[in-house]
Parts: structure tokens; sequence; C-alpha cells
């Protein structure tokens, strides 16, 4: 470690860290628009800039490594009145529409005009132009709210290797789109929303469904449902002030109740189901020399990233519909005929970390005879908006569990909300349906984790299974390339398509930082650890749903209603 001084006091810094590193690590705010965690800086918007003794210009914190006993100033005159030029800059070419803004409240440039005290225009207006575009069944871009920070464009580019976005032309001229001005459902976009999260203002936006169940649940002639997602529970405490981490799930359903929803499901219910399905799948292709590697195919971007860049792979894909779709298959089926309601009148509504499943929900094969399996998807700030909408106390409602038989889960399927953990509820009863036993310890840690690309060796009978965990399509494709490459050790691949997972999913609160995407995962495996029910087939609701309608995995009711097929899709350019 060395030493630097930062406004008169010493700190510790590491050799070849960058500036902004350090101060963050000493509790010293700087502001910035353009810098993302985990990747190499930008230095592109210029707002943390701070002075350094003996250097004739500003300097940019987030791309200068220290030096010992270097000296600098983070809140200067000079260092605030350029901040603040810089963030007039942007404003003038901003649009006044805060009140109407989807980020209304939640905007960084907004918080950060207020924090430089921006109180008057003192530049005259020049505010962009561009057409909304709507083009995309996940994600709203919206230019005129652009302030070409780049960041939208870096984490396609960089973690997601989509390339979907990019910043065209230079200078006065420059502006984010996509080549030949294509709309972005036009584009390889595969619906992530990665770029969204990552969006400092409103310029990039999930299309929203709030109004569509708002007006279903006003529909006296709907039957309105609802499913939550494995990870949505440890996620949406943060919109309503809980400490990262925290368990609402019964908050949660006391909330769907009180804005009027007729049943409330647990989508964990269906990860079991899934589980059931792919594992006997798994087993299946095994002993039948099946295509593999298995891939799952829970993951609606990762799905459309295949069927991209890697059709080839597409048959390596799990039929397996995901639990979203499957709870919607059920739900318009079983649940349909046992209620004597028709499929056509129920209004089936997910809440989903991920803007990627308004796209799948929207695929032409997940349905039958003109009907969705699912009607509507909300992300977690979605739903934090509907609570909020219907003046919901979030704090004071009393604790409601989720409705049977679709309520009743296993922690195998409440841990698909991290990264490892489908596979890790997969090997659980894949290694029982091979084996007629139990695995010793459930807990299989060298999946787990949110990083990188994690392998593992699972001793089943004769066979020693070998697997892959990843997320981010990124290292997938590293994945990928390995596989197209020849690759044939592998058995069987689980790839998530944010980094992380769904706990870090598109469509979850916003300003996460890795810290807080661990908290979330821990939360999900400390269910885990302290429920009794912990793998999928010893779901006793799920082993009735067989016995009454189904029969058996892979069986023939089984295979229509939730399962389906993949294609592949040409690429505009």
């Amino acid at each position: 470690m060395m030493q630097i001084e930062v406004n008169n006091k010493k700190i510790q810094a590491e050799p070849g860290e960058m500036i902004l590193t350090a101060l963050k690590r000493a509790g010293i705010h700087v502001p910035t628009l353009c810098y993302l965690e985990k990747l190499p800086p930008a230095g592109r918007c210029r707002i943390c800039v701070v002075e350094v003794e003996g250097r004739k210009d500003l300097v940019t914190a987030c791309s200068t490594p220290v030096q010992e006993n270097m000296k600098i100033k983070t809140h200067s005159p000079r260092v605030l009145n350029t901040r603040k030029k810089i963030l007039e800059l942007l404003l003038s070419n901003h649009p006044d529409d805060c009140l109407y803004c989807v980020r209304n409240g939640q905007c960084d440039l907004r918080q950060l005009a207020d924090e430089m005290y921006i109180r008057t225009r003192d530049l005259p207006r020049n505010v962009k132009k561009g057409e909304i575009d709507t083009s995309s069944l996940s994600i709203v871009r919206e230019p005129s709210k652009c302030i070409l920070c780049g960041r939208c464009v870096r984490v396609c580019a960089e973690i997601q290797t989509v390339n979907a976005i990019e910043i065209m032309q230079r200078g006065s001229l420059a502006y984010v789109g996509i080549e030949d001005d294509k709309g972005m459902g036009e584009s390889w976009c595969i619906n992530c929303g990665q770029c969204v999260v990552v969006c400092p203002t409103g310029a990039l936006a999930e299309k929203s469904h709030v109004e569509m169940v708002k007006d279903a649940l006003g529909d006296p002639k709907k039957y309105v449902v609802v499913q939550h997602a494995p990870s949505i529970s440890v996620t949406l405490a943060e919109e309503f002030g809980f400490p990262v981490g925290t368990d609402v799930d019964c908050l949660m359903v006391a909330a769907f109740r009180a804005m009027g929803f007729d049943r409330v499901f647990d989508t964990s219910f269906s990860a079991d189901l899934t589980i059931m399905e792919e594992g006997s799948e798994l087993v299946h292709r095994l002993l039948h020399g099946g295509k593999l590697p298995m891939m799952t195919s829970c993951s609606p971007g990762w799905v459309k990233f295949v069927e991209q860049f890697y059709p080839e792979l597409t048959e390596n894909v799990s039929t397996c519909k995901s639990p979203q779709q499957m709870m919607g298959a059920i739900i318009k089926s079983f649940f349909s005929e046992r209620e004597n309601i028709k499929p056509e009148d129920i209004f089936s509504v997910s809440i989903m970390p991920c803007t990627a499943k308004k796209f799948e929900a929207n695929r032409p094969e997940m349905g039958r005879n003109g009907v969705s399996d699912v009607d509507a998807v909300l992300t977690t700030r979605e739903l934090a908006e509907l609570i909020r909408l219907y003046g919901i106390d979030f704090k004071s409602l009393k604790p409601e569990e989720a409705d049977d038989p679709f309520g009743q889960r296993t922690t195998a399927g409440k841990i698909f909300g991290a990264s490892g953990g489908v596979m890790e509820a997969a090997l659980r009863s894949g290694y029982f349906l091979v084996t007629g036993k139990e695995l010793e310890d459930l807990s299989i840690e060298p999946v787990r984790g949110l990083e990188g690309i994690r392998e593992a060796k699972i001793k089943v009978n004769d066979l020693e299974l070998h697997v892959a965990v990843t997320s981010g399509l990124g290292n997938a494709r590293k994945l990928m390339d390995q596989v197209r490459a020849g690759r044939k050790d592998l058995h069987f691949i689980e790839i998530m398509t944010c980094p992380g997972g769904c706990i870090a999913g598109g469509g979850q609160p916003r300003n996460a930082d890795f810290e807080k995407f661990k908290a979330r995962a821990q939360s999900l495996y400390t269910i885990d650890k302290n429920e009794e029910i912990r793998v999928s087939h010893k779901n006793p609701s799920i082993i009735r749903l067989y016995d009454e309608f189904l029969g058996k995995p892979l069986g023939e009711k089984s295979h229509k209603l939730l399962h389906t097929h993949y294609k592949k899709r040409e690429l505009y350019n």
C-alpha cells in the first residue's frame, strides 16, 4: 500500500489502482456518469474530474492511476465549477419533463444536478430530437433523454457481447443508435435489459405493462392470477427501504391480494416442475445418445442469443419451457379445467426479474389455440410502481401465504434466482432419478458463485457427470465457442443471461452493486439451508400434479404443455 493525500488527509491506496477506486474505499464521494464497476475506465463524461497538485489540467479520477504522495483536491472551486459547466451543457440538451419521466425520482442526472446545486438555466436550450423507439417487445428507447455516457453501449458490447447498440457519428452529431437506424426490435438485441439497469436517465426503460395489469384488475370479466419468480422476494425489499436481501415473500403475497388478484402463485413451484422435466430430459439424453452437452432453457435472453449467434447449437438447448411459461401453461390448462374457467377469461400475470420475459411471453409458440400462456409481465420495478399506485403501505401488511396447489415449493425451486441454482436443483433431482438415492450433501458449492465459469464433476453410479455454470453472455460466448470448436467432455451447462443470474436481472432495482448481488444470493441460500424440503421431486403438489393431470415427466401431456422448440433467427445485417 502507498499513501496519498486527499483534501489534506492521508489515505491508503494500492499501487496501480485508479484514484476513484481509492477514494471510494476511503468513503470519499466523487460523482460519475460513465463509470461502470468491473469494466475498464472510459473517462468519457468527465464528471469525476479532480485537481492533482503539480498538474496543469484536471484529471479524471476514474482513469488516472494513483502515485506515491499524490495530493488531490476533490471539491476545490475549480473542480466544482468544471463539473457544474459539464452538467449545465448536458441539461441544456435535456427535456424538462421530469414529472412524466419513467425515472422520476430515480434519475442520476437529476440527482447530480441537485447535488451540484444547479437552480437556474444559464445556457440556451437545444433539446435533442429523436423519435421514441417502441419496436422492441421489452425495451423502450427515448433518444432525447440520452446523455451519451456510453454505459449502455459498453455493457451490451463488453459484458453481453451482443453489440446491439453503438455510438453513431462523432462530436455534436453523436447519438446512441442501431446500425442502419433500425429500431431495437429489428436489431440483434436479446432483451436482457442490462442497458436499462445502467442507464442514468430515462433514455432506456422496460416496456411497461402496469396499465395493462391495472385494467385487468378492474375488469369484472377477468379472473386475474399472478405468479412471482424466485428472486423477487429478496429484491423487492429494496424498493421499500428494507435492508438488501430481506425476504419479503409473505408481505408481497399480501400486497397482491390487497390489489385484487384472484389467485397468487409462486413460480418456484414451476421451477420444481422444470427440474422434473429438465432432469428427466438430461437422464434420457445420457441414456439414449441424445444431443450433449444439454443446456438450460430458463433464461429467454440466453435462448435468443443461441438462436441468433449459435443456431447450430439450438438442439443442445433443453426443450423445457421456462418456469414462467410452465406456470402459465398449467394455469390455463389444469387450473382452468379444475376451476371451470375458460382459458381466455384468465388474465395471467408474472412478476419477473427480467425484461426478456416480456419478449418470451410474446413468442408465438408460448400458447395454444390463440391463447397466450402469460398475458402480462411486470419487472420488480413495475411491481413496486403498482403497489404504490394502489396506495398500499407495504411495511404495515400482515404476512400471507401463496395459494395452493401452485404455492407449495421446495428450496430447490427457490435457488433458481442465483447463478448456479438451476444446476444445483437439477443435480439434486437428477441424481435421485438415476440412483434412487439422495445426494449426501445437497449443497453443491462448486456450482455456486456469481462470476466466471464454474465447472464440477458429480459421480452418478458409473458415470462422472461433468457440468458447467456461468452467467453473463460474454462468459456464455466463451463456453459456446469451446463447444463449437469440438469440446465434448461436458454433459450439462447452465447459462443465465444476466451476470450473477436473476438476482441481477434487467428488471431488478437499479443502482445495485456487486455487494448487493451477493447479499441477494446469500438470502436465497439461507432460505435453502433453513427449510425442510430441498429437492424438487419431493414437492407434494408436484407429485399430485403428475398423478392427477400430467402423467409422468416427458409424457405426452407434459411434452405438449411444458416443452417447446427453437428456431434460427436471421440478423438484419
